[in-house]
């Protein structure tokens, strides 16, 4: 995937400005996708050209005015197209499993610091995943959404970062509980 789809998929539903799409990308495509940005911007700028974005300026008192961008026909066109491709799969690199990997020769008690910061953060992200879902769905539970509501896609990819997340905190407890029980053998031995 390029960052091109990303972004002409973070502008299916309305306008938005290139600080918009930005957020959008903090806030629900980051969990697929990160992008600084100036990559944003730039990518705007090209999809523009290109004639798979348009834009259009508004005038804003007081503020720098701002462009809005919208999916042209051609942009669906290439979504349409991208879509159609077979996804390739993605590959994990994570420089915690590498410290997990050399646990072996590794000081535990620094190496579960670590665990134990991804832990919260994968925690903590898990959590605004979740709190974004309750916000999608509003006063329907998941099963009512899922069968009937406004757009499916943006929710589907939220819950799998929030699953995501939880594997990564499941995963961060299973491995520290692996290298204390190990530790407390040796130390018994």
């Amino acid at each position: 995937m390029a960052l091109r789809h990303a972004v002409l998929a973070a502008l299916l539903d309305e306008e938005l400005s290139g600080y918009q799409v930005t957020k959008a990308f903090a806030a629900g495509v980051a969990n697929f996708w990160h992008a600084l940005p100036q990559q944003v911007y730039a990518e705007l700028a090209r999809l523009e050209k290109e004639g798979l974005v348009a834009g259009r300026e508004v005038v804003q008192e007081g503020r720098p005015n701002k462009r809005l961008f919208r999916v042209t026909g051609e942009g669906l066109a290439e979504l349409e197209s991208f879509a159609s491709a077979a996804a390739k799969p993605a590959f994990l690199r994570e420089d915690l499993l590498v410290q997990v990997q050399a646990a072996d020769h590794l000081d535990v008690d620094v190496l579960t610091e670590r665990l134990t910061e991804r832990y919260a953060f994968a925690e903590a992200k898990a959590a605004l995943f979740e709190e974004q879902l309750r916000t999608m769905r509003g006063e329907l539970d998941e099963a009512e959404f899922l069968r009937s509501g406004a757009r499916v896609g943006p929710y589907l990819t939220c819950r799998r970062g929030r699953d995501f997340e939880r594997a990564n905190r499941d995963w961060c407890r299973d491995v520290m509980e692996v290298l204390r029980a190990r530790r407390a053998a040796r130390e018994e031995a």
